[in-house]
């Protein structure tokens, strides 16, 4: 089950790098971004307009900054654009990408096509109300919209309307995994249900972020 880590995983060092980053490019803003992060503001860093500069100058392999910034910084960016300012929903998004692109699912993208009816018949096949079921909605879910952010081109080879319906998928999935949960983690379904309420900005986001692309097509890339 993957829920919003990425902002709480980034390290001190993480930050003073981001920080670097921005100095280098903007000496003003990198003074302004030290000056936010000794205050504690680590919001006023990540969302500024330096920080998206600086990752996405950021040479990705090796990677210049952490790679969890990498997603995070421009992903929160799209989301502010399309007046989404929930930035727990923008570290969901990015520990999703996080998450599979560090897990078997990056290599199998290389290989297979996903299916919603494999995915479907899983979810059905376990107990109603159990939270073994919900886990697995929440990660069909996020493999769905994984799918349709990261790997838009192959679904688009699929057929007429695979990246809507993957995207209604998500929501769906996600939306399930939410109310399964409402009782055993409130937190988490809170999350899921706001997540499935804007999956296809979600999605978007992740088209439009225009970061680490070399990761992506890498996996995609990987011999059978």
């Amino acid at each position: 089950m993957i829920v919003a880590s990425v902002r709480q995983s980034l390290t001190w060092d993480d930050l003073v790098r981001l920080v670097e980053g921005i100095g280098r490019r903007d000496a003003t803003a990198g003074r302004e971004a030290a000056a936010a992060l000794d205050a504690g503001d680590v919001d006023r860093v990540l969302d500024s307009d330096g920080a998206l500069s600086a990752v996405r100058a950021a040479p990705s392999l090796p990677p210049a900054l952490p790679f969890a910034l990498l997603w995070y910084v421009p992903l929160r960016a799209e989301l502010r654009a399309r007046g989404e300012y929930d930035a727990e929903l923008a570290d969901y998004g990015a520990s999703v990408c996080v998450t599979l692109l560090r897990t078997r699912a990056a290599r199998v993208a290389g290989r297979l096509e996903p299916g919603l009816a494999d995915w479907t018949h899983a979810i059905d096949a376990l107990p109603d109300d159990s939270v073994a079921r919900a886990e697995l909605a929440s990660d069909c879910g996020a493999l769905a919209l994984w799918w349709a952010g990261v790997f838009p081109e192959r679904l688009e080879r699929t057929g007429d309307g695979a990246l809507r319906a993957y995207v209604t998928f998500a929501a769906g999935a996600l939306d399930l995994a939410a109310a399964l949960l409402r009782d055993y983690r409130p937190g988490v379904s809170a999350l899921y249900e706001r997540a499935a309420a804007i999956a296809p900005d979600l999605r978007g986001a992740l088209v439009e972020r225009g970061t680490v692309p070399s990761e992506c097509r890498a996996a995609a890339r990987v011999s059978s």
